[in-house]
């Protein structure tokens, strides 16, 4: 069964004294424990179906369900909630609080999931171990590097134990082995948490490391075959 699956979404803009389709007729299906991979030029949608999924902009039309939940189906309360419990998003910028401690930003995330305060530091330190950070718990942003500091925004996702990750350019601002590391822990992480997987990449390279391929243009979404031969 598909975690995350969009039938016929159309989304439309005003532009002009037209019509804008960031989205036309989408038809998209990832399950539980799969990495997909989605592709495209600048302005061709990707973003705009992220958002979508992420329950932030209501399509046109069409049909979003995130394990069998129709999304736009639901009240607001009770998408607000589900997006809290079952969507993790990881950002193109990690967006961490100066002031707050590596343990301190995921601490944050729980304290909005309503998660006790013990039982919340326990799982913060264990996602923060899992994205290979037990070292740095106290370590304030300015003391983290750039990879450092996407893998406490990968751990920040994780804190609700989501079933869906939309995952928007990880590695636009990081060099190439930082790059290729932080896709790998999204493989990894994947099949460990068998979370629905959605990144947006420019990085072509690694692509092999995900399981399938979907490309945008114009609004349009296409899937294909991974190129094979994973990065060494």
């Amino acid at each position: 069964m598909s975690s995350l699956s969009f039938t016929n979404v159309t989304l439309e803009y005003p532009d002009g004294n037209s019509t804008l389709k960031a989205l036309d007729s989408v038809h998209l299906s990832v399950a539980r424990g799969e990495f997909l991979s989605l592709v495209g030029p600048s302005g061709s949608g990707k973003s705009s179906l992220l958002a979508v999924a992420a329950t932030l902009v209501q399509p046109t039309s069409g049909v979003v369900m995130i394990d069998g939940d129709d999304l736009y189906a639901l009240d607001e309360r009770r998408r607000t909630a589900l997006r809290r419990e079952k969507v993790g998003i990881i950002f193109q910028q990690p967006n961490l609080l100066p002031s707050l401690t590596a343990v301190e930003q995921l601490l944050v995330r729980g304290h909005l999931r309503g998660r006790p305060a013990h039982e919340g530091r326990r799982k913060a330190e264990e996602l923060l171990d899992t994205v290979g950070l037990s070292g740095v718990l106290n370590k304030r942003p300015h003391q983290l590097s750039g990879g450092q500091r996407q893998r406490v925004n990968i751990a920040r996702a994780l804190m609700g134990s989501p079933s869906v990750l939309l995952v928007d350019e990880p590695t636009a601002a990081l060099d190439h082995e930082r790059s290729e590391s932080i896709v790998r822990l999204l493989r990894r992480i994947t099949d460990e948490f068998a979370t629905a997987t959605v990144m947006v990449t420019h990085d072509t390279e690694f692509l092999p490391l995900t399981d399938s391929v979907a490309t945008m243009r114009d609004g349009r979404l296409s899937r294909a075959a991974v190129p094979s031969g994973q990065p060494n």
